[in-house]
Protein backbone atom coordinates (compact mmCIF):
# COMPACT_ATOMS: atom_id res chain seq x y z
CA UNK A 1 0.00 0.00 0.00
CA UNK A 2 1.43 3.57 -0.96
CA UNK A 3 -0.72 6.55 0.66
CA UNK A 4 -0.21 9.15 -1.94
CA UNK A 5 -1.48 12.52 0.00
CA UNK A 6 0.14 14.96 -2.14
CA UNK A 7 -0.97 18.40 -1.99
CA UNK A 8 -3.49 17.34 1.15
CA UNK A 9 -3.28 19.77 4.26
CA UNK A 10 -2.72 17.38 7.34
CA UNK A 11 -3.68 18.84 11.17
CA UNK A 12 -2.22 17.24 13.57
CA UNK A 13 -2.92 18.39 17.35
CA UNK A 14 -0.17 17.07 20.07
CA UNK A 15 2.10 16.78 17.42
CA UNK A 16 5.35 17.26 19.26
CA UNK A 17 4.56 14.06 20.86
CA UNK A 18 6.49 10.62 20.33
CA UNK A 19 3.16 9.01 18.69
CA UNK A 20 2.24 12.08 16.51
CA UNK A 21 5.82 13.10 15.28
CA UNK A 22 6.38 9.87 14.70
CA UNK A 23 2.84 9.92 12.05
CA UNK A 24 3.42 13.78 11.12
CA UNK A 25 7.22 12.69 9.47
CA UNK A 26 5.47 9.18 7.78
CA UNK A 27 2.87 11.97 6.37
CA UNK A 28 4.81 14.25 4.94
CA UNK A 29 6.76 11.54 2.81
CA UNK A 30 3.22 11.22 1.31
CA UNK A 31 2.85 14.58 0.13
CA UNK A 32 1.29 16.08 2.38
CA UNK A 33 1.32 19.17 3.76
CA UNK A 34 1.82 19.14 7.69
CA UNK A 35 0.34 21.35 10.22
CA UNK A 36 1.95 20.63 13.74
CA UNK A 37 0.21 21.84 16.64
CA UNK A 38 0.86 21.76 20.10
CA UNK A 39 0.87 24.02 23.56
CA UNK A 40 4.56 23.27 23.24
CA UNK A 41 5.84 24.73 19.99
CA UNK A 42 9.43 24.44 20.62
CA UNK A 43 8.84 20.69 20.24
CA UNK A 44 6.33 21.02 17.80
CA UNK A 45 9.09 23.14 15.82
CA UNK A 46 11.71 20.13 15.88
CA UNK A 47 9.83 18.14 14.43
CA UNK A 48 8.77 20.88 11.52
CA UNK A 49 12.40 21.28 11.25
CA UNK A 50 13.19 17.54 10.38
CA UNK A 51 10.25 17.48 8.21
CA UNK A 52 11.42 20.37 6.44
CA UNK A 53 15.05 19.43 6.02
CA UNK A 54 14.32 16.09 4.50
CA UNK A 55 12.36 18.08 1.58
CA UNK A 56 8.99 17.86 2.67
CA UNK A 57 6.58 20.80 3.73
CA UNK A 58 5.44 21.34 7.50
CA UNK A 59 5.01 24.56 9.89
CA UNK A 60 4.21 24.30 13.50
CA UNK A 61 1.55 26.09 15.70
CA UNK A 62 1.59 27.04 19.43
CA UNK A 63 -2.43 26.04 20.45
CA UNK A 64 -3.88 24.89 23.49
CA UNK A 65 -6.66 22.24 22.50
CA UNK A 66 -8.57 23.77 25.32
CA UNK A 67 -9.33 26.73 24.19
CA UNK A 68 -11.43 27.25 21.29
CA UNK A 69 -9.77 30.85 20.24
CA UNK A 70 -6.29 28.89 20.36
CA UNK A 71 -7.35 26.60 17.83
CA UNK A 72 -9.57 29.10 16.10
CA UNK A 73 -5.96 31.79 15.56
CA UNK A 74 -3.92 28.49 14.21
CA UNK A 75 -7.19 27.70 11.59
CA UNK A 76 -6.55 31.50 10.04
CA UNK A 77 -2.61 30.77 10.30
CA UNK A 78 -2.82 27.16 8.66
CA UNK A 79 -5.42 28.24 6.06
CA UNK A 80 -2.89 31.31 5.11
CA UNK A 81 -0.01 29.42 5.32
CA UNK A 82 -1.06 25.39 3.71
CA UNK A 83 -4.52 26.06 2.66
CA UNK A 84 -7.58 24.02 3.88
CA UNK A 85 -7.32 21.02 5.92
CA UNK A 86 -8.48 17.62 4.39
CA UNK A 87 -6.95 15.22 7.02
CA UNK A 88 -7.72 16.46 11.12
CA UNK A 89 -5.56 13.79 13.23
CA UNK A 90 -6.67 14.79 17.24
CA UNK A 91 -3.52 13.34 19.10
CA UNK A 92 -3.30 15.53 22.05
CA UNK A 93 -4.56 14.02 25.37
CA UNK A 94 -2.68 12.02 27.96
CA UNK A 95 -2.57 11.03 31.82
CA UNK A 96 -1.49 13.25 34.61
CA UNK A 97 -0.64 12.13 38.33
CA UNK A 98 -3.41 14.09 39.89
CA UNK A 99 -5.52 11.96 38.17
CA UNK A 100 -3.70 8.41 39.15
CA UNK A 101 -4.41 6.38 42.09
CA UNK A 102 -1.29 4.96 43.96
CA UNK A 103 -2.81 1.56 44.60
CA UNK A 104 -4.98 -0.91 42.39
CA UNK A 105 -7.52 -2.06 44.82
CA UNK A 106 -9.85 0.03 47.75
CA UNK A 107 -8.34 -1.51 50.98
CA UNK A 108 -7.03 1.38 53.06
CA UNK A 109 -3.82 0.76 53.31
CA UNK A 110 -1.55 3.17 55.54
CA UNK A 111 1.40 3.38 53.19
CA UNK A 112 -1.22 4.85 50.68
CA UNK A 113 -0.66 8.32 50.18
CA UNK A 114 -2.97 8.38 47.68
CA UNK A 115 -6.12 6.23 46.72
CA UNK A 116 -9.88 6.97 44.72
CA UNK A 117 -10.95 9.15 47.53
CA UNK A 118 -8.29 11.40 48.10
CA UNK A 119 -8.36 12.53 43.70
CA UNK A 120 -9.03 15.75 42.92
CA UNK A 121 -11.72 17.55 40.91
CA UNK A 122 -8.94 19.36 39.29
CA UNK A 123 -7.10 16.61 37.97
CA UNK A 124 -10.04 14.31 37.26
CA UNK A 125 -11.34 16.96 35.06
CA UNK A 126 -7.76 18.29 33.61
CA UNK A 127 -7.39 15.22 32.36
CA UNK A 128 -11.00 14.47 30.92
CA UNK A 129 -10.84 17.90 28.78
CA UNK A 130 -7.65 17.18 27.87
CA UNK A 131 -8.55 13.88 25.81
CA UNK A 132 -12.17 14.55 25.11
CA UNK A 133 -12.66 17.72 24.75
CA UNK A 134 -9.50 18.59 23.54
CA UNK A 135 -10.65 15.96 20.68
CA UNK A 136 -14.71 17.63 20.65
CA UNK A 137 -13.17 21.54 20.29
CA UNK A 138 -10.16 20.75 16.94
CA UNK A 139 -12.76 18.50 15.49
CA UNK A 140 -15.21 21.11 15.62
CA UNK A 141 -12.82 24.06 13.92
CA UNK A 142 -11.29 21.69 11.80
CA UNK A 143 -13.81 19.42 9.99
CA UNK A 144 -15.56 22.89 8.46
CA UNK A 145 -13.01 22.76 5.98
CA UNK A 146 -13.81 19.20 5.00
CA UNK A 147 -17.72 19.29 4.30
CA UNK A 148 -18.70 18.10 1.14
CA UNK A 149 -15.21 17.74 0.04
CA UNK A 150 -13.98 14.22 -1.27
CA UNK A 151 -10.70 12.29 0.60
CA UNK A 152 -11.25 13.83 3.73
CA UNK A 153 -11.34 12.04 7.09
CA UNK A 154 -10.57 12.64 11.03
CA UNK A 155 -8.22 10.19 12.65
CA UNK A 156 -8.58 9.91 16.57
CA UNK A 157 -6.32 8.25 19.12
CA UNK A 158 -7.90 6.20 21.36
CA UNK A 159 -6.18 3.86 23.81
CA UNK A 160 -7.01 0.26 25.19
CA UNK A 161 -7.96 1.74 28.08
CA UNK A 162 -11.38 2.61 26.55
CA UNK A 163 -12.17 -1.01 25.76
CA UNK A 164 -11.24 -2.35 29.07
CA UNK A 165 -10.53 0.28 31.77
CA UNK A 166 -6.94 0.01 34.05
CA UNK A 167 -6.22 0.41 37.50
CA UNK A 168 -5.06 3.38 38.89
CA UNK A 169 -6.08 5.48 36.07
CA UNK A 170 -9.77 6.37 35.98
CA UNK A 171 -9.92 9.64 34.24
CA UNK A 172 -8.05 8.37 31.47
CA UNK A 173 -9.19 5.03 30.85
CA UNK A 174 -13.23 7.09 31.40
CA UNK A 175 -11.83 9.87 28.56
CA UNK A 176 -10.50 7.28 26.03
CA UNK A 177 -13.78 5.45 26.40
CA UNK A 178 -15.34 8.82 25.30
CA UNK A 179 -13.20 9.37 22.50
CA UNK A 180 -14.14 6.11 21.40
CA UNK A 181 -17.52 6.79 21.76
CA UNK A 182 -17.53 10.34 20.01
CA UNK A 183 -15.23 8.66 17.06
CA UNK A 184 -18.68 5.92 16.29
CA UNK A 185 -21.01 9.25 16.70
CA UNK A 186 -18.88 11.50 14.56
CA UNK A 187 -18.25 8.54 11.27
CA UNK A 188 -22.52 8.93 11.76
CA UNK A 189 -22.76 12.66 11.89
CA UNK A 190 -20.42 13.19 8.68
CA UNK A 191 -21.42 9.95 7.02
CA UNK A 192 -23.54 12.43 4.36
CA UNK A 193 -20.88 14.77 3.83
CA UNK A 194 -17.82 12.91 2.52
CA UNK A 195 -15.56 12.74 5.67
CA UNK A 196 -14.45 9.40 7.24
CA UNK A 197 -13.90 9.49 11.01
CA UNK A 198 -11.91 6.54 12.77
CA UNK A 199 -9.56 5.94 15.57
CA UNK A 200 -6.32 3.87 16.74
CA UNK A 201 -6.07 2.59 19.54
CA UNK A 202 -2.17 1.80 20.86
CA UNK A 203 -1.88 -0.78 23.21
CA UNK A 204 1.51 -0.20 25.33
CA UNK A 205 4.14 1.92 23.98
CA UNK A 206 6.83 3.20 26.12
CA UNK A 207 6.72 7.03 25.97
CA UNK A 208 7.88 10.19 27.80
CA UNK A 209 3.92 9.85 29.79
CA UNK A 210 4.34 6.62 30.91
CA UNK A 211 7.86 6.01 31.10
CA UNK A 212 7.66 6.37 35.22
CA UNK A 213 4.74 4.22 35.49
CA UNK A 214 6.86 0.79 33.39
CA UNK A 215 10.37 1.45 34.49
CA UNK A 216 11.99 2.52 37.84
CA UNK A 217 14.93 5.50 37.93
CA UNK A 218 17.66 2.47 37.15
CA UNK A 219 15.43 1.18 34.19
CA UNK A 220 14.68 -1.98 35.73
CA UNK A 221 10.54 -2.83 34.63
CA UNK A 222 8.12 -2.30 37.18
CA UNK A 223 5.46 -4.72 38.45
CA UNK A 224 2.61 -2.78 36.19
CA UNK A 225 5.00 -3.70 33.04
CA UNK A 226 5.45 -7.61 34.36
CA UNK A 227 1.51 -7.26 34.64
CA UNK A 228 1.28 -5.63 31.22
CA UNK A 229 3.78 -7.84 29.46
CA UNK A 230 1.86 -11.23 30.90
CA UNK A 231 -1.15 -9.99 29.66
CA UNK A 232 0.00 -9.30 26.20
CA UNK A 233 0.27 -12.17 24.26
CA UNK A 234 3.29 -10.97 21.97
CA UNK A 235 4.98 -10.35 25.04
CA UNK A 236 6.23 -6.92 24.04
CA UNK A 237 5.62 -3.48 23.95
CA UNK A 238 4.86 -1.98 20.81
CA UNK A 239 7.22 0.17 18.26
CA UNK A 240 5.96 3.68 17.56
CA UNK A 241 6.51 2.70 13.99
CA UNK A 242 4.05 0.34 14.15
CA UNK A 243 1.31 2.94 14.48
CA UNK A 244 1.83 3.67 11.00
CA UNK A 245 0.89 1.27 8.75
CA UNK A 246 -2.55 1.49 10.59
CA UNK A 247 -2.69 5.58 10.36
CA UNK A 248 -1.82 4.97 6.64
CA UNK A 249 -4.86 2.45 6.04
CA UNK A 250 -7.23 4.46 7.26
CA UNK A 251 -6.29 7.68 6.58
CA UNK A 252 -6.27 6.13 2.56
CA UNK A 253 -9.43 7.13 0.72
CA UNK A 254 -9.02 4.19 -1.75
CA UNK A 255 -7.66 1.43 0.89
CA UNK A 256 -10.23 2.41 3.44
CA UNK A 257 -13.13 4.33 1.79
CA UNK A 258 -15.78 2.06 3.12
CA UNK A 259 -14.51 2.14 6.48
CA UNK A 260 -15.96 4.61 9.02
CA UNK A 261 -16.64 4.50 13.05
CA UNK A 262 -14.03 1.79 14.04
CA UNK A 263 -11.33 1.91 16.65
CA UNK A 264 -8.45 0.19 15.44
CA UNK A 265 -6.47 -1.82 18.21
CA UNK A 266 -2.94 -2.09 18.11
CA UNK A 267 -2.06 -3.92 21.08
CA UNK A 268 -0.22 -7.02 20.33
CA UNK A 269 -3.21 -9.10 20.83
CA UNK A 270 -3.87 -7.50 24.66
CA UNK A 271 -7.73 -6.85 23.74
CA UNK A 272 -8.00 -10.44 22.37
CA UNK A 273 -6.76 -11.66 26.15
CA UNK A 274 -8.69 -13.54 28.53
CA UNK A 275 -6.33 -13.88 30.77
CA UNK A 276 -6.51 -17.92 30.82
Amino acid sequence: MSLDLKGKVVVITGAGGVICSTLAKSLAVTGAKIALLDLNVDAAKVVADEIVANGYIAKAYKVNVLDKTSIEDAHAAIKVDLGECNILINGAGGNNPKATTDNEYCAFEKDVEKDFFDLKEEGVKFVFDLNFIGTFLPTQVFAKDMVGKKGCSILNISSMNAFTPLTKIPAYSGAKAAVSNFTAWLAVHFSKVGIRVNAIAPGFFVTNQNRGLLFDQDGNPTDRTKKILASTPMDRFGEIDELVGATHFLLDEKAASFITGVVLPIDGGFNAFSGV
